[in-house]
């Protein structure tokens, strides 16, 4: 685990954290701006010093009481919103620079192989001004990574990108806690991205914690933020079960059901996250025929809360899989929706997240 307690008083701003967070896969740091996301990342990394601070990364205690481990000297990486690669330097000698920090007994990254994860092998002889920024951000994090890093801090590093370039970059992203045992702390403010990245979610709110936990857990959950959002959707694991050849269909399989989606490339087997927008869920009481709708399956009313006079919340249980659904009060009624009452959802549109 990664073990923080911070308590920082500034003027105008306090910080009050204590929170432990798994010490593998990616954890989004998520909230509106001047939350405190970027002064976690910096307490982090050493950039800032608070008195009340504690920190214990895995079995490396780096601040406690009087102890406080310099940041030159804690085996981080760093990225930011801009790649900040040397102008000067090649692509090559970019990566050569992280490198050669590192003494050849710790080095869990060979530079090769950051090289392939971010898939820069053919921009190697350039210079930063000639790539885009798209490609500057994949080489500035092969740079992170080529340092074998024990913990990963990347700070909004797509913020700065258009929507074309962040969909290139991100199974990048993915593919690092995929093919890597070190641990990312990804600092978001985008919804999606931290729907297709992160596994853990620390959601924050004028300096303080307001939750922190798996993100399938979070996403859902009625008493926080995210649920009751425009934009409210669940996040479910699903795997690839068939492709309907004569309909240009995949069939994927979750444990409350099955889920039709426009044909993909993928193998049978393979595992993919899905999200599923609350207000593309209708809820009826019986299984419906005649329907263009193909994503139906059985679900049990978990809870509701009112948005206002006119929508509904629902949160459901399907086969263990928390899902949302915005309905309208007036629906809610006629439903006569309790919790525990036993439901159909009716699922209009799916987004594949990777």
């Amino acid at each position: 685990m990664i073990d923080v307690r911070f308590h920082l008083r500034r003027t105008d701003f306090s910080l009050d954290l204590d929170l432990s967070i798994p010490a593998q896969g990616i954890t989004a740091v998520f909230g509106p701006s001047g939350c405190g996301k970027t002064t976690l990342l910096r307490l982090l990394a050493g950039l800032e010093h608070c008195r009340n601070g504690f920190l214990k990364v895995g079995n490396l205690t780096w601040q406690d009481g009087n102890r406080f481990v310099l940041p030159h000297r804690r085996p981080i990486a760093y990225v930011f919103q801009e790649a900040s690669l040397f102008a000067h330097l090649s692509v090559q000698r970019n990566l050569e620079y992280g490198v050669k920090r590192v003494p050849a007994t710790e080095r869990k990254v060979s530079m090769q192989k950051a090289i392939e994860l971010l898939g820069i092998g053919h921009l190697l002889k350039r210079k930063p001004d000639t790539l885009s920024g798209g490609e500057r951000q994949r080489v500035a994090i092969a740079r992170a990574l080529a340092v074998s890093p024990r913990l990963l801090l990347m700070d909004e590093p797509l913020a700065a990108l258009d929507a074309e370039r962040k969909q290139e970059i991100m199974p990048y992203i993915e593919s690092l806690h995929d093919e890597l045992d070190i641990p990312v702390i990804y600092v978001s403010h985008s919804h999606d991205e931290v729907a297709r990245l992160a596994n853990h979610l620390v959601l924050m709110q004028d300096g303080k914690i307001k939750a922190n936990g798996d993100v399938h857990e979070i996403f859902t959950r009625l008493d926080l933020p995210l649920a009751h959002a425009s934009d409210a959707a669940a996040i479910i694991d699903a795997q690839v079960i068939e492709h309907d050849t004569n309909f240009h269909l995949t069939h994927l399989e979750f444990s409350g059901g099955q889920i039709a989606v426009p044909h993909k490339e993928l193998p049978l087997g393979s595992h993919v996250r899905l999200q599923l927008a609350a207000r593309d869920v209708s809820l009826t009481l019986e299984h419906q025929s005649g329907t263009s709708i193909l994503n139906i399956f059985p679900a049990t009313v978990d809870a509701i809360t009112h948005e206002g006079g006119a929508q509904v919340t629902v949160r459901l249980i399907a086969g263990g899989v928390a899902l949302l659904s915005r309905i309208t009060n007036k629906s809610a009624v006629e439903l006569d929706l309790q919790p525990g009452k036993a439901v159909y959802a009716q699922v209009k549109s799916v987004a594949l997240l990777n």
